[in-house]
């Protein structure tokens, strides 16, 4: 890994989970980390009771658009962590790589997300001092 590591979320459309955990790293981690997140087959927008779920704790995701998965955003990533886009992620060795099975919120009411949310937040949470603890 480089001095600030690199983290990718992915995820089928990049509208709902992927999309609210780099929200969530973005926020705890400030600029100690660089986050990003893709879809294997993006939607139009994000999911907007995924937005509102974010709003409620102070996290606002309306400036993110679904962006296409590519082989140079893995590339450039030290970690992966896929969320239901199965084997479409292309695989390098010398990469960490995840799969997070969360629900995925698309269709589902405001108070799921909110599980999802915070289910989100825990890994981040994980995820983060696992990448920034020095060895």
């Amino acid at each position: 890994m480089t001095d600030k590591p690199s983290v990718l979320f992915v995820c089928v459309h990049n509208a709902g989970r992927s999309q609210m955990t780099q929200g969530w790293l973005r926020h705890l981690a400030a600029d100690a980390i660089d986050v990003r997140s893709a879809g294997s087959e993006p939607a139009d927008q994000i999911n907007p009771v995924a937005v509102e779920a974010m709003r409620e704790v102070g996290i606002d995701i309306t400036a993110e658009q679904p962006q296409i998965l590519t082989v140079d955003a893995v590339r450039d990533s030290d970690v992966v962590i896929t969320m239901g886009c199965g084997d479409t992620c292309p695989i390098f060795p010398g990469k960490r790589y995840e799969d997070w099975n969360l629900t995925d919120p698309a269709g589902q009411p405001l108070d799921v997300v909110r599980k999802v949310r915070d289910e989100i937040r825990n890994r981040a949470q994980q995820l983060l001092g696992e990448l920034l603890t020095v060895p």
